[in-house]
């Protein structure tokens, strides 16, 4: 018996219907749609099991990337919070401060 053949237990069930002439258009169509192809179990099986290791795979270093990823976040969310607080210590803020200037301090400028 072929791969993909029909067969019936009991032929006396079976229905059969004569076509009194071929009719080409409907024969031609038909034809035009049939795909035969060859089943390759084995081939099918390995690129199944190779596209889930892959899947797995990419599972994997997703869960590997995730906390790498929020710690940097992490660290970039610090550095940007902290990144002026060598700036606005009290010393740098009295050097750059108006109130203890003089009086004059407008002919210094030229």
């Amino acid at each position: 018996m072929e791969v993909g053949q029909v067969s019936f237990k009991d032929q006396r069930k079976v229905k059969r219907v004569l076509v009194v002439q071929r009719e080409n258009p409907i024969v031609n169509r038909l034809n035009k749609t049939k795909v035969e192809k060859k089943l390759d179990l084995k081939q099918e099986r390995d690129d199944h099991l190779k596209e889930l290791r892959r899947k797995d795979q990419a599972a994997q270093q997703q869960r590997v990337k995730e906390p790498r990823q929020a710690q940097e976040w992490k660290e970039k969310k610090w550095q940007k919070d902290h990144a002026y607080d060598d700036i606005f210590t009290e010393e740098n803020m009295a050097s750059t401060s108006n109130q203890d200037r003089d009086a004059d301090w407008e002919d210094d400028f030229m």
